[in-house]
Formats: structure tokens, sequence, C-alpha cells
């Protein structure tokens, strides 16, 4: 198997990367990383490099670097999920590495009962993803996924030895439905929650907007371009479990100046119909068109209790928002 050479991105990664840090992902163990430790494979940012940075153990890389294996082997780095979930396609980010990358790579899944020991984790029981396959050097190495299982850690093994800068494991979040009980976040990325449409996605993706915790920059939240024309920014979701929202959260967290001045919230139930974005006519207000302000997480109480698989976000006329939460009770579907 070698690594897709596409024009453009492949469409997998426009899902979400379970193995972020941002979503709670982290790199529980590794055989080896003397040059440049296992946590780097998961920092959020891209790659940095500064040709005179060196220290006491060689040249310093922004990434995951082993030493020169002089004995039979390969070297591997095990990553805990942020959310277990059905992985659709791998990216292997060599960024930076070009005498000293990997010519060849593999990744295998593992589906683990609660929070197995670093100890334990080579001995969970684990099932191939990417076939062992080329990788090629300071590029993004890209591997199509086509597995329906439920995963909670995987494993990147490289031949024999050498450095690389991120590893991104996209997929779909499929949460454990025994947490999903009383009052949860119904569009966070971590209960399942997606992306499914917006308007703009000009500087960063609504996807940042049910990722946990609080944008620290705002880097880390939704902004569109300038609106010039006439309309509204928008994003659509897909909740992680139909459920009835009760209160909701719109953060504007760090955006001082590029702030909507109104946003409206608006839900569907679209299993009747069967899509994936409900007709126009099918959406209900639960936050009617409401004034916002810079910098405030504004909480609202729901304007409506209906039942609803997909939620939309209306900023007027464009603007960045940090977070969007959605609090309500999951449908019981017993």
């Amino acid at each position: 198997m070698t690594p897709e050479t596409p024009a453009q991105e492949p469409s997998f990664t426009g899902l979400i990367d379970l193995a972020s840090r941002t979503l709670g992902a982290s790199v529980v163990a590794a055989n080896d990383e003397l040059f440049a430790q296992r946590e780097n494979l998961i920092n959020p940012w891209a790659p940095a490099f500064d040709p005179h940075e060196f220290g006491h153990k060689g040249k310093v890389y922004d990434g995951w670097e082993t030493r020169r294996r002089r004995e039979p082997g390969h070297d591997w780095a095990v990553v805990r999920l942020g959310a277990p979930g059905m992985v659709r396609g791998v990216v292997v980010d060599t960024a930076w590495f070009r005498g000293n990358y990997p010519p060849e790579i593999s990744v295998e899944a593992a589906a683990a009962e609660g929070y197995p020991a670093a100890a334990d984790v080579p001995d969970l029981q684990w099932h191939p993803l990417v076939a062992r396959s080329a990788c090629e050097g300071d590029r993004r190495n890209y591997y199509q996924v086509d597995d329906d299982r439920r995963w909670t850690h995987v494993r990147l093994s490289i031949y024999p030895d050498g450095g690389v800068a991120r590893l991104r494991v996209h997929g779909e979040v499929v949460p454990d439905p025994r947490f999903l009980t009383g009052t949860v976040d119904l569009v966070a990325a971590e209960n399942g929650g997606r992306l499914v449409d917006t308007s703009d996605a000009f500087y960063s993706s609504p996807v940042q907007l049910i990722m946990p915790g609080r944008a620290r920059t705002m880097g880390e939240g939704w902004e569109n371009a300038r609106r010039r024309g006439e309309g509204n920014d928008f994003a659509v979701f897909a909740l992680g479990r139909p459920g009835t929202i009760r209160r909701l959260e719109v953060d504007t967290g760090y955006y001082v100046g590029n702030a909507p001045g109104w946003v409206r919230v608006s839900v569907a139930d679209a299993r009747d119909g069967g899509l994936d974005l409900p007709d126009a006519s099918a959406w209900t207000d639960v936050l009617a068109r409401t004034a916002v302000v810079p910098d405030t997480r504004h909480l609202f109480l729901a304007e409506a209790a209906v039942p609803a698989t997909h939620a939309r976000l209306d900023v007027y006329p464009d603007g960045g928002l940090s977070r969007l939460r959605l609090w309500g009770e999951v449908e019981d579907l017993a």
C-alpha cells in the first residue's frame, strides 16, 4: 500500500481528529523516544522547525524521533484516542524529517475497556487498519481506512526507526451510551456530534465549536471571512444522539472586534425524512435571533422543547465564536 498523493486533501481529513490532544487524546506508550518526545505526535498545531536549535541529544525536532536501530525489529507508539470511534483515514506527517524519516509505517487499532496501564497497552488485541505501507519524508502521507469497528487506541509502527512529526486519526466518534445519561451536551464532539454543513470556514472550521473545554485563543474557535454581500453565515451539526435541548451556551470568548452581532439556533428532526440535512421548513427555533456581545459566555434557556437530530447555528451577518454547547436529555431509544 502506498500513501495517497491527492491534488487536495482527501475527504476524510474533514472529519474530526480522534487523536487530537484537544479532544483529550494521549500518547500513552512508545518503545523509544530518545531524540524527540512521543507526546509531540498529537499536538494540534502544525509542526515547526528551527535549523539552529540543537540539544544535548542532537537536532531538536517537533515530532517523535527514535534512535538509529542497530538490531532487528521496529519502533512504535500508542495513542489513546480522545474519544472512541470509527477510523476513516490516517495522516502520517513527516514534516521536516528528510534524512531520518521511516520508509514504511503501519497502523493498528484496539478496543479496550476502561483505562489500561501503559505497561499493559502492548498486550492489547491489535487489529490492522493500515497494512505496512510506504512512507515519504517531509510531507503528509494519507492512508484511507475501510473499517466500521469502534476503537479506543491506535498503534503507529515505523520501520525500522526514524521520526514522525504528527499523527492524525480522522473518523467519527462513537460514544459509550452508558455515559449519555442525565443532561449532556448533545452537540459535543466527544458525545458524537459532528459538523455536516457550513457556509464558510475561511479562517477556521466550525468543528472547533464542539471541542472540549474553553478555547484558549481566537485560533481555537470558528471564524469565517468578512461578509461583503447579502445573507449570513451558518453551521449545521448532527447531534450525537437524538434528544431535547434545554439550555444553550454561545461563547464569543477572544472574539473582540470580530464577534457576530446576533446569533440564532434552530433544531430539526430528520429521522422521518431520512435526510442528513433537514428541509428548510423543518427547523424550529430554540434560540430566536438574539444580540450577543464580544468576548463573553452567553447562557440561554431553550425557547422550545422539541426532539431533534440536528442543530443549526446562524450568525449575523458573520463573525467568530469560540464554543457552542447544547445541553439536554438523550432520547430513550429502548
